[in-house]
């Protein structure tokens, strides 16, 4: 069986937000898939998805300080600047975690661990809604 959908995801503030039960509300199908993979992925350069701690929100928090640090605004060696500061860093941020995630289904459910879940890594300060693509392959 294939399934691939197309999804909106509401707009989210810059940080790091867990989007699973957004994924899964959009995937019933998912509950007849014994075996199987979800693959998804975003179709925008200036945010990117993750697996990570889905209980302590200050592990988001953190993540986001870490990539302030990590990936400046303002440097002066950006030439990419202008549609505002925090647009070249998004670009580089979602190049590091990258674009898509790929996870296996297991007796009609995501097998991600009892504390993962999956994140919407929004990088712009105003980057708007968001599109995923959810392909599904199993039986």
């Amino acid at each position: 069986m294939w399934i691939q959908k197309k999804i909106s995801l509401s707009p989210h503030p810059r940080g790091f937000h867990v989007i699973t039960n957004d994924v899964l509300k959009e995937l019933p199908e998912l509950a007849d898939v014994q075996t199987g993979i979800l693959h998804i992925f975003i179709q925008h350069t200036s945010a990117s998805l993750a697996v990570n701690e889905n209980a302590d929100p200050s592990v988001r928090t953190d993540f986001e300080s870490h990539f302030n640090q990590m990936v400046p605004e303002n440097q002066p060696y950006y030439r990419h600047t202008l549609e505002g500061p925090d647009d070249m860093p998004s670009h580089i941020k979602a190049a590091l975690l990258g674009s898509e995630l790929s996870i296996p289904i297991e007796n009609g459910k995501l097998a991600l661990g009892t504390w993962q879940g999956i994140y919407l890594c929004e990088h712009r300060n105003r980057g708007g809604s968001r599109n995923l693509v959810l392909t599904l392959q199993g039986e």
